[in-house]
């Protein structure tokens, strides 16, 4: 597992932001909170002198903004890895959908793409709430809000499929009404999948 230390001083200043990140991702780490008369002992071991420095696994990482940056990255990559997740749960229903392959549709439905819709769309939901922006990842549109809109709307035509979730289906319509993702979808070419 993962090991986060975020090094800094007795008070909220440049680091203050990076915890919040901690906090809205229930991500667990180090706050170690080094006293100003024993900052300069180590002021030498610090990339560039200065605090806040966040250590992950023992690399150190410097500047408050770099910081909440990376940190911000990796919430993607997480939801990224969840919508992959999603994708190999329910990869047997689109080749059967389009008549590539034979098989029960609604028996993929039931026993793979409904359960992988319940787990998948309850940690969407949380997080959405979480952030408040109506974004996934901060407080504009992430190359993962595009994924997760995109592959919900694929799923779209499925009875009931939004149930229990209006805010996944609420974030879909939101995304892609982003006016320039808006214009795309109207011009693309059309297409079954």
């Amino acid at each position: 597992m993962v090991h986060y230390k975020l090094i800094y001083l007795p008070g909220r200043g440049y680091a203050e932001v990076t915890r919040q990140i901690f906090a809205l991702a229930g991500q667990e780490y180090e706050d170690v909170r080094v006293p100003r008369d024993e900052f300069p002992k180590m002021k030498s071991d610090m990339p560039f002198g200065k605090v806040p420095v966040l250590e992950v696994d023992g690399k150190k990482l410097a500047q408050s903004c770099a910081i909440a940056h990376a940190f911000d990255e990796a919430l993607v990559d997480a939801l990224v890895d969840q919508w992959k997740d999603f994708l190999n749960d329910t990869r047997p229903y689109f080749p059967v959908k389009v008549g590539i392959k034979e098989g029960d549709l609604n028996a993929i439905i039931k026993e793979k793409v409904l359960p992988a819709r319940d787990k998948f769309f309850t940690i969407i939901t949380k997080i959405l709430a979480e952030n408040k922006s109506g974004f996934l990842v901060g407080e504009s549109v992430t190359w993962v809000d595009l994924l997760v809109a995109e592959m919900v709307v694929q799923y779209a035509d499925l009875p009931d499929f939004y149930n229990g979730f209006p805010e996944v289906k609420a974030h879909s319509e939101r995304v892609r009404s982003i006016p320039a993702l808006k214009k795309w979808i109207e011009i693309r070419p059309e297409s079954s999948f």
